[in-house]
C-alpha cells in the first residue's frame, strides 16, 4: 500500500533554542520512501547525522519566533505484517553483535526486575515467537490502551502498577518482558494508517527466528500500514524532538496518514 505520512510541529519560542529532531523515515526491509519533503517556517542552517541506532537526526537552532516544522513522505509499506508462529528462540551466543544492545535493562524497560513474572506467563509456550505473542496478548487483555492519559513516558514497572497506558507505555512493558527471558526487543516510533485518534505511534519489535518481527499490544489486531521513523532501546532513544533551554510558551503537533492506493 502507498501512504502519505505528514507531521507538523509548531513551537513558540522566547529565545533561540537548540533542537535535535528525528522526523525523517528511511527505506528499509518493510518500507520504501518514494519521496519526502522537510521544510521550516524560517530559514535556518541544519546538519543531519545518523545516531548510534542509524536513525536520521536533524540538528539546528530555532529562532525566537513562532517556528513551524513540516514533514511529508510518500511511502510504500506493507499492508500485512509478517507473522511466523513457531519461529525459534535464538540463543544469546548466536545473536548478531548489533542486536545484543536490545537485551539489557534500560531506563524505561527494567527487564532485570521482571524475569519471574515473564517466565510464569510464557511457561507453556514454545521458546521464541510464541512467547512474544503470549506477552503481547497478555498486555492487551490486562493493561488497557488509553490514548492521551500520559504526558511523560512510564517505565514498564510503572505502567504495570498503573494498569493502563499510552502506546509507548505498553511497548515498554512488552520490551521489558521479552528482554527478561533473553529475547531482544526494541522500540519503534512512526506512523500507523487508521490509528484512532491519529498521532505518532509506538510499538515494538522482537528478534526471533534470526530476524525482527512486529508486535503491538495497543491495537486489537496486528495490522500493516506502518511507517517507521526511528528505532531504539526505549522512549529515550526515539523522541521525535529534543529541545534544550526554556520550554516553548506554546507547542502543537498535527499528524496525518493518507492512503494513496492499495
Amino acid at each position: 500500500m502507498w501512504v502519505r505520512a505528514c507531521c507538523e510541529l509548531e513551537l513558540h519560542l522566547d529565545v533561540a533554542t537548540p533542537l535535535i529532531l528525528m522526523l525523517r523515515p528511511q527505506s528499509g526491509a518493510s518500507q520504501w520512501i518514494s519521496s519526502d519533503e522537510y521544510t521550516f517556517s524560517h530559514t535556518v542552517p541544519v546538519v543531519e547525522y545518523a545516531d548510534i541506532f542509524g536513525n536520521l537526526c536533524q540538528r539546528l537552532v530555532a529562532p525566537a519566533v513562532e517556528f513551524r516544522i513540516s514533514t511529508s513522505a510518500v511511502v510504500e509499506t506493507a499492508d500485512v505484517i509478517d507473522r511466523e508462529p513457531g519461529a525459534p528462540f535464538t540463543n544469546v551466543q548466536n545473536l548478531p553483535a548489533d542486536v545484543l544492545t536490545y537485551l539489557v535493562p534500560t531506563r524505561y524497560c527494567e527487564s532485570d526486575r521482571l524475569g519471574d513474572a515473564a517466565r510464569s506467563l510464557v511457561a507453556d509456550c514454545r521458546p521464541g515467537y510464541d512467547q512474544v505473542v503470549a506477552i503481547t496478548d497478555w498486555i492487551r487483555e490486562t493493561i488497557p490502551y488509553q490514548p492521551g492519559t500520559s504526558d511523560v513516558p512510564l517505565s514498564a514497572i510503572e505502567v504495570q502498577k498503573q494498569k493502563h497506558g499510552v502506546c509507548r507505555d505498553l511497548a515498554h512493558l512488552g520490551i521489558a518482558y521479552c528482554r527478561s527471558i533473553s529475547i531482544p526487543a526494541r522500540m519503534v516510533v512512526g506512523y500507523l494508517h487508521g490509528l484512532e485518534p491519529m498521532d505518532l505511534h509506538a510499538w515494538f519489535e522482537a528478534f526471533v527466528g534470526d530476524r525482527w518481527y512486529t508486535f503491538d499490544s495497543s491495537q486489537p489486531v496486528l495490522k500493516g500500514g506502518r511507517v517507521a521513523i526511528a528505532y531504539g532501546r526505549d522512549a529515550a532513544d526515539v523522541s521525535i524532538f529534543h529541545q534544550f533551554g526554556p520550554l516553548p510558551t506554546y507547542s502543537a503537533m498535527n499528524v496525518s496518514v493518507e492512503l494513496l492506493s492499495d
